[in-house]
């Protein structure tokens, strides 16, 4: 059996001094776990989180890069700036990314590639609105993100990849998938995998759920077959709670 990736996506939260005292307290919490605990921090954040983390189990990601590694990109980050601060994973194309900045899947390949040519993991999501679940259409717009998404990503890159399903109306809603709905979604998801590098290679990939998993319905979730851990977003920035999560299946 696999161990699980449980990753905090703090989003835009905690200034250096509210992320010192959370990681601070968050260190001991999961010491003892089996499971892989990334953190992915605001910029501002990151420096401060690879310093209070070197020596323990926890691992730093930030939350999107640029998919050049230099250039007229006002506001943009490379992977080669986050790979020299230490930083070991990145998220690659969240709905809110997709949503309020103009991510498509040409861009999250884009992206993808760049931390990957950087020897950064990323952590790639991909997931339905509302509407394209209730129309019918989840299937259809998982295949096409995963088949514009990885276009050109070889199998040997896949297997530092991270693939975070997050049904975009679960995310900061409150409403979660059902156990069985997350599952069948991955599953479903781990198929297309399957077609197009072979089922060992999917088998082998980490296939996460995100949207409003918290400490009071992970332990389902994560006990699913195809759940490989969490995405986790306003759960992660109370110690307590993602430490629970964290612990929920071990």
């Amino acid at each position: 059996m696999k161990n699980k990736i449980i990753a905090g996506n703090w989003k835009m939260n905690k200034t250096r001094a509210e992320a010192e005292a959370l990681i601070t307290e968050l260190i001991p919490l999961v010491a003892d776990t089996p499971n892989t605990v990334i953190i992915c921090v605001p910029f501002t954040d990151l420096c401060k989180a690879v310093k209070l983390t070197r020596g323990t189990n926890i691992h730093v990601g930030a939350q999107n890069c640029h998919w050049k590694e230099s250039g007229a990109f006002t506001g943009e980050i490379a992977p080669s700036m986050l790979k020299e601060l230490g930083v070991e994973y990145v998220v690659i194309g969240h709905s809110e990314r997709r949503t309020y900045f103009g991510e498509t899947d040409a861009t999250v390949l884009a992206r993808t590639k760049a931390a990957l040519n950087a020897d950064l993991k990323p952590i790639v999501c991909i997931g339905e609105t509302l509407a394209e679940r209730q129309s019918g259409k989840m299937e259809e717009v998982l295949t096409r993100q995963i088949i514009e998404g990885f276009e050109d990503v070889t199998a040997e890159e896949l297997q530092r990849v991270i693939v975070a399903y997050e049904p975009v109306w679960a995310i900061g809603t409150g409403v979660t998938a059902t156990d069985e709905q997350a599952n069948d979604a991955i599953k479903f998801v781990r198929g297309i995998f399957a077609r197009n590098y072979g089922q060992d290679v999917a088998d082998a990939l980490y296939i996460q759920y995100g949207g409003s998993m918290n400490d009071g319905n992970a332990k389902g979730l994560l006990a699913m077959s195809d759940v490989d851990g969490g995405l986790i977003g306003g759960a992660s920035l109370v110690a307590t709670k993602f430490a629970a999560i964290v612990h929920a299946h071990e």
